[in-house]
């Protein structure tokens, strides 16, 4: 396992203020040049919005991330390389619509170069890099409402960073803190209303960080295997829940669709900036649970992740009902 650790003086501190400023400044741009007229995110079956929007976000989300990265003077390149290259792929896939397959391929051969990176076990490797690439799509599944993926990265990441602090590495935690400042910077213009969306360029790397940084985590051992998998789960369980449902209805799983349960509150009436405070309200739980779950012993982890099991079927169980009862009152409106 290839671990982190480097002398953090002052101005490696500054990393995240430079993310933040860097991704707030470009974004800015991006949302009021000609540049940012380039790709649109054009409202479709999935769309919650009714009005095209620029998609170029994820350009000012990882420039930002990379220029707080510069101040830290070492760049993992088993994860940034396949980092950039998911950039690149969908970027291009924002401006040229890539087949899917040629979209899983570059999400494979991206996880199997970290999986090998992050020096997993053999016994390991196959689940982790499944993980790695559902982490990678779904964090994607789950960019369709104002604030709601960079939400998920600043509290992740910010969370990660935590962990990585209290486990005595710095540097590793200051990777994660530029990460979720990037984040941040985003939201000044993400949030409802939302002036500009982070794109597959934004998500997908994202969603591949989350995972790899995870990871990373528990190799070198700053917490256990479902520490990331508690951070990341406002996405994890909403994503996954969704696909089993859609997979036992038969439908095509490629196809664009508005069945996630956060996409649901929206139409339900909940709109964008409640339905992202709600969960951002979940994801601060979620992640300080995380946090204060590292040190507690196996039972009283296992306990924990038994209690937030509850937790998310609680709600599903309300947003499903909730569902029929809004379909059966559209329904009887438009016979009227």
């Amino acid at each position: 396992m290839r671990d982190l650790k480097l002398m953090v003086n002052g101005m490696t501190l500054y990393a995240p203020l430079i993310s933040m400023l860097a991704t707030l400044a470009l974004a800015f741009v991006l949302t009021t040049g000609k540049v940012g007229g380039i790709v649109h995110d054009i409202p479709n079956e999935r769309s919650l919005h009714e009005k095209p929007v620029p998609r170029t976000g994820g350009i000012a989300l990882m420039a930002g991330v990379l220029a707080g990265w510069s101040l830290l003077q070492y760049w993992p390149l088993w994860i940034v390389l396949p980092a950039l290259g998911l950039f690149a792929l969908s970027l291009l896939d924002d401006v040229r619509n890539l087949s899917p397959g040629v979209r899983l391929i570059g999400h494979f051969i991206a996880a199997l170069v970290a999986v090998a990176g992050a020096g997993v076990s053999l016994a390991w490797f196959i689940p982790v890099l499944l993980f790695v690439v559902w982490m990678t799509n779904l964090y994607n599944f789950m960019d369709g409402s104002d604030g709601l993926a960079g939400g998920m990265a600043l509290f992740g990441f910010g969370c990660y960073g935590v962990g990585a602090w209290m486990g005595g590495n710095e540097a590793f935690a200051l990777l994660n803190f530029s990460v979720a400042a990037a984040a941040l910077g985003f939201l000044f213009l993400n949030f409802h209303p939302a002036r500009i969306f982070m794109g597959d360029a934004g998500s997908i790397p994202l969603g591949f960080m989350a995972a790899v940084f995870g990871v990373w985590g528990w190799q070198t051992g700053y917490w256990p295997f479902w520490f990331p998998l508690l951070v990341f789960s406002p996405f994890i369980a909403d994503a996954t829940v969704t696909l089993l449902k859609r997979a036992r209805r038969g439908e095509r799983l490629s196809q664009a669709h508005r069945s996630h349960y956060y996409q649901r509150l929206v139409q339900m009436g909940w709109g964008h900036r409640n339905t992202a405070l709600a969960e951002y309200a979940l994801m601060l739980l979620a992640g300080a649970s995380a946090l204060w779950g590292i040190g507690m012993d196996n039972t009283a982890q296992g306990c924990l992740l038994l209690v937030w099991g509850m937790v998310y079927l609680a709600p599903t169980i309300w947003i499903d009902r909730r569902w029929r009862e809004y379909q059966f009152v559209e329904k009887k409106a438009a016979d009227v």
